[in-house]
């Protein structure tokens, strides 16, 4: 469920929806990856940029160039595992929430 970047705090709401997509996206990769039975030489990358993106959501209002970084650590370090090609877009969805990146 992709949101507009245009979407902001609900009135009367305290979290960013996009914040809380975000959130939810990583929590959800974070379980699809400890419940992923093969060991591969980048997992721990991905873990520990997975923890960063949910301190970054966790803070309420993330640094867009942070969480792109973590975005492309994650994917390089897991980009090669179909299992978890699934988390890794819905993961990338959430990112371009806010705002999708300049193409140089």
């Amino acid at each position: 469920m992709l949101r507009s970047v245009e979407q902001r705090r609900v009135p009367g709401s305290q979290v960013d929806p996009r914040v809380r997509e975000l959130s939810s996206a990583v929590s959800r990769l974070r379980r699809q990856l400890a419940a992923h039975p093969a060991e591969f030489r980048d997992r721990s990358i991905a873990e520990e940029e997975l923890a960063a993106l949910a301190a970054l959501a966790a803070a309420g209002d993330p640094d867009v160039p942070r969480l792109r970084r973590s975005l492309l650590l994650v994917a390089g370090a897991i980009g090669s595992v179909s299992a978890l090609n699934q988390g890794v877009r819905e993961l990338r969805e959430a990112v371009d929430l806010f705002g999708r990146s300049p193409r140089g």
